[in-house]
């Protein structure tokens, strides 16, 4: 479908962060109109209307949808699948017979004709997605860039270049969203289950991943974590290359060491056997180091000479809600992360520790899903248990419906750590007030994050 007969566009979800960057892209084009509806008024949204996005907070036909109506064979309407079946908006333009997409299907329309890098896998899509970009935009580069987090160096989460050549965009596992992308190159970063509420098990799970790397285009690259290599097969006329953070493989690190708060570690080229390069960048944890030699190793397989790459390393500043430090005093530390996977609250709390060696950590984690949290209570509660104190907040059920005998509860009480409790959202603030707290995770990719200002106003 060709994206460019549209004059008037409308966004249903459109405060999620993957929408609100489609909601950028179109408004950035002359001629468009942009509007759009949320259930509630996020500062994502808030910034969108400051840049002339007009955004309704409830679910009635107001004039905006009316007119749309009148303009029916030039508008374009895009939902996200966190958006219910039963949304009276979404009901409405299936009734009149709009043009409607999912999010996925239109970036698979921009990513046609355009030369595209696309960065898949459970865990670190966005981080590596957006430190790609910010060394294909510092060394010059024409592109434009989705990302599914803020880019502290953009303030934003789109990168968009009037002449793009290239485009970067995190393909998303959920609702098989990323079998709508063909890339020239791909990224698979990991494959631990998720989204089983979709794939019903782990193996139709990996038979999409598979899927996803059969589309690439004829004579393209496939890069792939070391670890997970071996069930992918190389692009049609194209070549597989991998990358690991602990082992040897086309592309790796060794002797990595940590200082003023920085990450350094030696980046080894294996597959055109250059010279070794000292990479120094802000992202702590083993797993922020292999997503961004992913990144380093795409940047140097397209021509980008490793002196630029390390210099635009240099001034990565990170992204929000990815192990973002709010806080680090003597007394006082609190960092705010989007982990809503056993594996991510595993990693993220790991790092605190080798962070924070020999304190205190305390956990307020928000369960995301119910279906999630079911499918991994036990993964859940070991992750967890690393912490010395753990505060679960009720779940943030985002498009599901409650499941009988799955709630926080439940979730705390195969927990081992012996101070662990259940609190309320609004009653979180008054809570910490009464703890004497050292290390501070909050934890969750639901509304937690609207926790983050209280929560350091309390602190400091």
């Amino acid at each position: 479908m060709k994206l460019n007969k549209y004059t008037h566009i409308y966004l249903i979800g459109i405060g999620g962060i993957g929408m609100s960057a489609l909601a950028r892209y179109f408004n950035k084009k002359e001629g468009i109109n942009i509007f759009g509806y949320d259930k509630n008024r996020s500062e994502l949204c808030i910034k969108l209307e400051s840049e002339g996005i007009k955004i309704s907070y409830n679910e009635l036909l107001d004039e905006k949808i009316n007119k749309l109506k009148e303009l029916k064979n030039k508008s374009l309407v895009i939902y996200t699948p966190a958006i219910s079946s039963d949304n009276v908006i979404l009901k409405y333009f299936r009734k009149h017979n709009f043009d409607i997409m999912k999010r996925s299907e239109v970036l698979g329309c921009i990513s046609q004709n355009i030369y595209t890098i696309a960065i898949a896998g459970t865990h670190g899509k966005t981080t590596t997605a957006t430190i790609l970009s910010h060394i294909l935009y510092s060394c010059g580069k024409q592109l434009t860039a989705f990302f599914g987090g803020i880019s502290k160096n953009y303030n934003s989460n789109l990168i968009n270049m009037k002449n793009s050549e290239l485009l970067v965009v995190e393909a998303d596992e959920y609702d098989k969203s990323f079998l709508e992308i063909n890339a020239d190159i791909a990224i698979i970063t990991s494959l631990d289950a998720d989204h089983l509420d979709v794939y019903k098990n782990k193996n139709n799970f990996y038979k999409a991943f598979i899927q996803f790397s059969k589309q690439i285009k004829k004579e393209g690259v496939l890069l792939v974590e070391k670890s997970i290599s071996n069930i992918f097969s190389a692009p049609k006329n194209g070549i597989k290359l991998t990358y690991s953070a602990i082992e040897k493989a086309d592309y790796y690190c060794k002797n990595i060491f940590y200082s003023e708060g920085n990450t350094h570690y030696n980046f080894f080229n294996n597959y055109v056997k250059s010279p070794t390069s000292l990479i120094t960048c802000a992202l702590p944890g083993l797993h922020n180091i292999s997503n961004s030699i992913a990144a380093i190793s795409i940047a140097s397989f397209i021509g980008i000479k490793m002196h630029d790459i390390t210099s635009a390393m240099l001034c990565f500043k990170g992204i929000s809600r990815r192990f973002d430090i709010q806080i680090n005093k003597k007394n006082i530390a609190y960092i705010d992360d989007y982990a809503h996977h056993p594996k991510e609250v595993s990693e993220t709390i790991k790092t605190a520790k080798n962070y924070f060696p020999n304190r205190d950590i305390t956990v307020v984690f928000q369960p995301h899903l119910f279906s999630r949290t079911n499918d991994f209570a036990s993964e859940f509660a070991l992750s967890l248990s690393l912490a010395n104190n753990i505060i679960l907040l009720n779940i943030y059920p985002a498009r599901e419906k409650p499941i009988k005998g799955v709630d926080s509860e439940m979730l705390l009480n195969l927990c081992t750590s012996k101070n662990k409790e259940i609190c309320k959202k609004e009653n979180l603030i008054k809570l910490l007030e009464k703890k004497d707290i050292d290390v501070l995770l909050t934890l969750g990719a639901g509304d937690i994050s609207t926790l983050v200002k209280p929560i350091k106003h309390l602190l400091n």
